[in-house]
């Protein structure tokens, strides 16, 4: 009974917010971790208005939530609330664990204009992995808990269920496989298919069967580009252009991963196909000469067979453009050449010209300076000598 009234005393002092479970939410998006943010006042839930939302305030949020940093801030992002309009404005510093452990402020305007209900998208926090696989997308299902990587483990007749859980969150497609984990000392976790990250699922720290998925985005995304030796590419407007008549060779490689597996180049628009084997992770496809039925869209495809199924994974597009022959760039090139020398050889030719015969014109000035100084010297002393002096010097000279 002493404790149910202190209890009583504890909200009565304090509020009931600072004792609810949940304080803030992300309505409306299609996760936990996206949505249109509402704050529980008085028992029922107010949106709040952009202008009283910062950067700050949505690291808070997302933290709250259990999410990752925040990835878009945009107002009207995710609808409009049904219920009231939240009457503070946050004053969070971003370090806060709680929304509601910020400081708050009467708000400046009091009305909050249609389309201004802060919308918020947070990243998927890195809490789950796979280990062990040679892969993110491959390996023993992990999760962080209460500061340390914890097994995952699942019953049977479950185990399929978090699979495809685990496979949507890392963003690895679909599930391929699922086999037995290496432990049996994994926490249970429950799933029916449909959740975004084992976030959604059912939890318990009841040990069960640890379990390995492999999803289907297991390889890498491989590397495309394209070189030639003789100088004949060049990167124009819309991607690399090829001069008619010139080889080239086209590169597929990717990150060193699994051994083996073959690069399959394909030409779009086209059934024409080139395969070779992944030799160090790369193979590269020789062209002896350029000409129109080069030009186009090229992709390499890498395929490997790892955990007793094919996987495959393919690049980005190459766009080739094949153009007339180089001899008109060639000249071009060259004649601005000669024209940027003659220019610089002029340039220097009329600077250094005049400077010269400057110099000239100044070893005769000071020539002329140097023997009226001496004149001058030779009068002063005959002046200072006397008229005796001067007829004796006469004399002897």
């Amino acid at each position: 009974m002493y404790l149910n009234i202190i209890f009583v005393f504890v909200i009565l002092v304090y509020g009931t917010n600072s004792f609810s479970p949940e304080s803030v939410r992300l309505v409306g998006g299609s996760g936990l971790c996206s949505g249109r943010v509402e704050v529980k006042s008085n028992q029922s839930w107010a949106s709040v208005c952009e202008a009283d939302f910062d950067r700050q305030d949505a690291e808070v949020v997302c933290r709250d939530v259990g999410c990752g940093a925040p990835a878009a801030l945009q107002g009207g992002l995710y609808g409009e609330g049904e219920g009231q309009t939240w009457d503070k404005e946050f004053q969070c510093k971003g370090k806060e664990s709680l929304l509601l452990d910020c400081d708050t402020s009467d708000r400046e305007n009091n009305t909050c204009l249609p389309g201004n209900a802060v919308g918020l998208t947070c990243s998927e926090p890195d809490d789950v992995r796979l280990v062990g696989g040679g892969s993110r997308c491959a390996g023993g299902v992990e999760w962080y808990d209460q500061g340390e990587w914890r097994t995952v483990g699942a019953d049977d007749w479950n185990q399929r269920d978090v699979a495809v859980v685990v496979c949507r969150q890392l963003g690895c497609g679909s599930t391929v496989s699922v086999l037995p984990g290496n432990t049996t000392r994994g926490f249970g976790v429950y799933c029916d298919g449909s959740e975004s990250s084992l976030r959604e699922c059912s939890r318990s720290y009841h040990l069960r069967p640890g379990l390995t998925v492999i999803c289907s985005d297991l390889l890498v995304q491989p590397d495309i580009f394209l070189t030639d030796p003789m100088g004949g590419v060049f990167r124009g407007h819309q991607g690399p252009e090829m001069f008619r008549g010139y080889n080239f060779t086209i590169t597929c490689s990717t990150l060193p991963q699994y051994p083996g597996g073959s690069f399959l180049l394909t030409f779009t628009g086209s059934n024409r196909t080139q395969t070779q084997p992944a030799v160090n992770h790369s193979a590269a496809f020789l062209f002896p000469a350029a000409d129109d039925s080069h030009q186009g869209n090229y992709s390499c495809v890498y395929d490997n067979y790892v955990f007793s199924h094919n996987f495959s994974s393919e690049s980005e597009l190459l766009s080739l453009t094949i153009t007339a022959s180089p001899l008109p760039a060639f000249i071009i090139r060259h004649v601005v050449v000669l024209l940027i020398l003659l220019t610089a050889i002029t340039t220097s030719y009329l600077y250094y010209k005049p400077t010269r015969r400057q110099k000239r014109v100044n070893r005769v000035s000071s020539m002329d300076l140097y023997v009226n100084a001496m004149e001058m010297v030779s009068l002063s002393s005959r002046a200072e000598a006397g008229p005796g002096e001067e007829r004796a010097a006469q004399g002897t000279e």
